[in-house]
C-alpha cells in the first residue's frame, strides 16, 4: 500500500507490494525532505535502564536528521482504580501537550499496518502538511483515550502483537532512524 496525504490526513491506496521489497519503494528516497521536529509522547511507568540506553542511542542517531524530544507521561496520574478513568486522565495529559499545528501519529494495535518504506513516506509526507512538529503518541497499559484518537491525523501499528510501551518506544525510534536513512538513501536499510 502507498500513503498519500490529503488535507484531511493520510489515505492508503493499493500498489504493487513487491516494489517495497528492495528498500527503494519510498517516494522520497534520496530527495530533499523538510525535517519536522519529532516529539514522542509515551504514557507509562519509569523506564528500565537498558531501555533508556537504547532510547538515548537512537535519539543521538536521529539528531543528525531532525530534532527529537522524548516526553514521558506518568501512567495513571490520579491513581484511579477504574481503567476507564485511568485512560481518561492519561488522555487529558497527552492532549494537553498537543498543539493545533502538530501532525499527530497514534501508535495503536488497530492502526494501519505499514512497512519501513511507508513509514519513511509518512515522515516525508508530514513535512508537506504545514505542521510544525510530528508527534507520535504511545498509549498506556489500557491504550489511548477518545480525545487523542479523534485528534490524531493517522493511526499506525508497529506490530500485530500488543507491545509494552517501553518496547514500542524502542521499535518506533529504530523505525524513525531507518526511515531517515531510507529518505537520505543511506545504507542502513536493505
Amino acid at each position: 500500500m502507498a500513503m498519500a496525504i490529503s488535507s484531511s490526513g493520510v489515505s492508503l491506496q493499493r500498489t504493487n507490494s513487491s516494489s517495497y521489497s528492495s528498500g527503494k519503494g519510498c517516494k522520497y528516497a534520496g530527495q530533499s525532505v523538510r525535517a519536522l521536529p519529532i516529539r514522542i509522547l509515551t504514557v507509562g511507568k519509569k523506564r528500565s535502564p537498558g531501555v533508556q540506553l537504547l532510547v538515548d542511542e537512537y535519539i543521538a542517531k536521529l539528531k543528525s536528521y531532525c530534532h527529537v524530544s522524548d516526553v514521558q507521561i506518568r501512567s495513571n496520574p490520579k491513581n484511579a482504580r477504574d481503567a476507564r478513568a485511568q485512560v481518561d486522565y492519561e488522555d487529558m495529559a497527552v492532549v494537553n501537550l498537543i498543539t493545533s499545528d502538530d501532525w499527530v501519529v497514534l501508535l495503536d494495535e488497530r492502526g494501519l499496518d505499514i512497512n519501513s518504506e511507508q513509514m519513511a513516506d509518512l515522515v516525508g509526507d508530514a513535512g508537506n502538511t504545514g505542521a510544525s512538529r510530528l508527534s507520535f503518541c504511545i498509549g498506556g497499559p489500557y491504550g489511548h483515550g477518545q480525545q487523542i484518537r479523534e485528534r490524531a491525523n493517522i493511526s499506525i501499528k508497529l506490530s500485530s502483537m500488543v507491545l509494552n510501551h517501553q518496547i514500542a518506544l524502542v521499535v518506533l525510534l529504530e523505525q524513525l532512524y531507518r526511515s531517515w536513512t531510507i529518505l537520505k538513501g543511506q545504507k542502513y536499510h536493505h
